[in-house]
């Protein structure tokens, strides 16, 4: 279940370190070559399951970066 639709009091719970998002990043780059590697064939029906993934996993990361660019000060110029 992608994190944005967690429950507030769910939110935050998991320990996310470098090995998990470098894991995302790993699985999908794979999900895109399945995404591409189906859509060559002409089989888009199949590739649906692989972008549902993937779109979790995006969403996932860009929760994380953003909650991590929150809790960071930005320089003032």
């Amino acid at each position: 279940m992608s994190v944005i639709f967690a429950p507030d009091w769910l939110r935050g719970k998991a320990k996310v370190n470098q090995e998990t998002v470098q894991r995302l990043l790993e699985e999908n780059d794979q999900l895109i070559r399945c995404i591409v590697e189906y859509q060559n064939k002409g089989r888009a029906n199949e590739c649906v399951q692989y972008q549902h993934v993937l779109h979790r996993n995006l969403i996932y990361l860009a929760t994380i970066a953003d909650a991590s660019s929150n809790g960071t000060p930005k320089a003032v110029e």
